[in-house]
C-alpha cells in the first residue's frame, strides 16, 4: 500500500489538536486489512524502552473476532464495538527481549550502528531484561503499549477514520479469548476505528496551570 495516497489528512492542528473519541460508527464501513496493516505499521514507529518494541496486536475485523470482542467489552462499550469496522486490542509483551538480538543484528548488518555500538547495547539493556522479574517486565511492556496505542489513534485519524480507546473489558480473558500465553501478554488496551455515525461531544481539558509544576 502506498502510504501517501492512504494519509488523507497530515495536519498537525487536525490530526492531534482535533482528535475526539467516537463511541459510535457506521457499521457498514470495512477497512481494507492492508491498511489496517499500514495503520499498525505507521503506530510502530512509537518509542519503547531500550528499543524492545513490547507490543502485541489482535485485529478484529470480522463477524467472528468481533463477537470476540463483544464477549469481552462491559457492556456500556457494545456501542463502538459493535458498529466500528475493526476493534484492535494492544498488549505488553513481556518477552519481547527474547527477540531483542534480532533487531540490533539486523541494524548492524544494514549498517546503521557499528558492531561495537550493537555489543554495547547487548552488553548493557539486555541483562536488565533477561534478569528482571515479572513486575518489571509487565510495567515496562504496559509503558510500551500505551506509547504505541495513542500512536494509532493519531495515524487512524490521518488515514480519515476515528477511534475510540477503551479499559472496560475482561482484561483476564483477553489472552485466553485469542490464543496467546496469558503469562506474557499484558492487555493495555482496545481500540474501535472507522467512520463516525455521530457528531463526539466537545469535551474540555482541565487548565493546564492546574496540574504543572516547574522544579
Amino acid at each position: 500500500m502506498d502510504t501517501v495516497n492512504s494519509i488523507k489528512n497530515d495536519s498537525y492542528t487536525e490530526v492531534m489538536l482535533k482528535r475526539q473519541s467516537v463511541r459510535q460508527f457506521q457499521p457498514d464501513v470495512k477497512i481494507p486489512r492492508e491498511e489496517l496493516m499500514e495503520l499498525l505499521k505507521e503506530a510502530t514507529t512509537s518509542p519503547s524502552a531500550c528499543n524492545l518494541q513490547s507490543w502485541h496486536f489482535v485485529v478484529c475485523d470480522d463477524e467472528a473476532g468481533k463477537q470476540k470482542a463483544h464477549s469481552l467489552v462491559m457492556p456500556f462499550n457494545f456501542p463502538q464495538t459493535d458498529t466500528c469496522s475493526a476493534i484492535v486490542f494492544v498488549l505488553g509483551d513481556t518477552q519481547s527481549h527474547e527477540k531483542y538480538r534480532d533487531v540490533w543484528n539486523k541494524m548492524c548488518a544494514d549498517g546503521r550502528i557499528t558492531p561495537e555500538k550493537r555489543d554495547e547495547v547487548f552488553q548493557t539493556f539486555l541483562p536488565l531484561y533477561e534478569h528482571a522479574d515479572r513486575e518489571f517486565l509487565v510495567k515496562d511492556s504496559t509503558i510500551d503499549a500505551s506509547m504505541v496505542s495513542m500512536q494509532f489513534l493519531l495515524a487512524a485519524r490521518a488515514h480519515g477514520y476515528e477511534a475510540n480507546p477503551l479499559a472496560g473489558y475482561n482484561a483476564a480473558k483477553i489472552a485466553t479469548t485469542f490464543g496467546l500465553d496469558e503469562k506474557r501478554y499484558v492487555p493495555v488496551m482496545a481500540i474501535a476505528i472507522g467512520k463516525p455515525a455521530e457528531k463526539p461531544i466537545d469535551s474540555i481539558r482541565y487548565d493546564v496551570a492546574d496540574l504543572t509544576d516547574f522544579a
